[in-house]
């Protein structure tokens, strides 16, 4: 029988789920956007940010969730995080180059000492961010649910990404981007967002009681790494393995999209283009994690990757307004889906009263290692890229498809997995 959530606990899913991920957005997506527009950033200072945020995200869930496990109160770090996320998300105000300038009007390079700052100041909103969102926040959803209700409410926070997508898009598209008082607001907005939604957490969220480890915290910290744990825990280590090649090929082409839009298709409208497509995606993906609860692993992850390659195909064949509508409508559904099925399959194959433990392994496989290689094969991709001369005489690279092939050729690596995991999965799979 399927257990019964509280209308609470959906609403602080709901709420700090889609915060949380509006968050992720503007860093992961739109932080590209502000350094190339802003500082003239070139594919390796992209790629550089993106591998140095994912480096600080793994770190942090490690060190924070076996932290999260020894004390067994994951509402204080999810609350605190989340303010302090805030905070570190309003300080990018500071980041301009007429501020810098004054600050350090000895240095001739003030728009590569601004790339630099932004690097530095990523990461350090980032270990706020894993803290609360990635660390505790994801190691609560697990303490919180079970095998029959895990993939309805994976499929809430996996859509949620589109949905945070939709809502940055929608708010951006009131600023011009180009200037940088645009970017001032935009951190002050989201900054204060964050702050209240974790203050607000406080009394939303409630505690589930778990059992404290016996281990020590550096146990804690090397206990997903033992090999006793990852020849007792198997199928969890092949689908975090699956995992690992799922993001990188989404990172391949994620850091480069908005630019892709917006630069090298002329699609200065695309807000309004890929809104639709969003929001299809996001309901799509609401009511995929209750396939995966019903069918299973292998069915529904099979045609979430089957979506994405589509996507993909569609995206790298066309460039006009309505195919690539369609090829991202059907690389978002796959993406989204995928994250939903993938993150079902971890949650119910984590040790029990373990959940935070295991988040550093998560974020290894969902952050670290695509966040490294994906946006390097990226770059590697683009390295003779078009080029285009700006007003003030610099130039600045211009992404092409073949991101999107390269995506393509990383997910076609997957198929083995599916046929072990479905070997080896339990006999609930369908």
């Amino acid at each position: 029988m399927k257990s019964k959530l509280s209308p609470r606990f959906w609403c602080a899913v709901t709420l700090f789920s889609l915060i949380g991920q509006v968050a992720w957005v503007v860093e992961n997506m739109y932080f590209n956007v502000f350094i190339y527009k802003m500082f003239n950033a070139s594919a390796s200072d992209i790629a550089l940010m993106v591998g140095a945020s994912a480096v600080a995200a793994t770190v942090t869930t490690v060190f924070m969730g076996a932290l999260s496990d020894r004390i067994g109160k994951r509402k204080l770090f999810i609350c605190g995080g989340y303010i302090l996320w805030g905070i570190s998300i309003f300080s990018f105000v500071l980041i301009r180059t007429d501020i810098v300038g004054k600050l350090f009007p000895a240095v001739a390079g003030i728009a590569s000492l601004c790339v630099t700052l932004v690097i530095i100041m990523d990461c350090v909103m980032t270990f706020f961010g894993s803290t609360a969102n990635d660390a505790a926040f994801n190691a609560w959803l697990t303490d919180s649910t079970d095998k029959t209700n895990r993939g309805a409410v994976e499929g809430i926070n996996a859509m949620m990404p589109l949905v945070a997508i939709l809502v940055v898009f929608g708010g951006f598209m009131f600023f011009n981007l180009e200037k940088a008082e645009s970017w001032t607001l935009i951190f002050t907005i989201i900054g204060v967002v964050v702050t209240v939604i974790g203050v607000l957490g406080i009394f939303l969220i409630k505690d589930t009681p778990i059992e404290k480890p016996s281990q020590s915290y550096f146990g804690c910290i090397f206990y997903g790494f033992r090999p006793a744990t990852i020849k007792n825990n198997l199928l969890l280590y092949i689908t975090l393995a699956a995992f690992v090649i799922f993001n990188t090929s989404i990172q391949i082409f994620m850091p480069y999209l908005i630019i892709y839009y917006e630069k090298s298709l002329g699609m200065s409208d695309y807000v309004f283009i890929m809104a639709p497509a969003i929001i299809i995606a996001a309901i799509v993906t609401a009511f995929w994690g209750r396939v995966y609860d019903k069918k299973g692993f292998t069915f529904s992850g099979s045609l979430a990757l089957l979506s994405l390659c589509l996507g993909y195909i569609v995206l790298f064949l066309t460039r006009t307004t309505l195919p690539v509508f369609v090829g991202s409508l059907f690389m978002m559904c796959g993406y989204l889906s995928g994250m939903a099925v993938f993150g079902a399959m971890i949650r119910d194959n984590t040790p029990e009263n373990k959940a935070g433990m295991f988040q550093g392994l998560r974020i290894f496989a969902q952050v670290l290692i695509p966040g490294i290689i994906g946006p390097a094969i990226g770059s590697a991709v683009l390295k003779n890229a078009e080029t285009i001369v700006n007003n003030d005489g610099t130039t600045s690279f211009l992404p092409n498809e073949n991101i999107f092939l390269a995506s393509l050729i990383a997910i076609v690596l997957l198929i083995p997995f599916l046929f072990i995991i479905k070997k080896r999965n339990n006999p609930n799979e369908n």
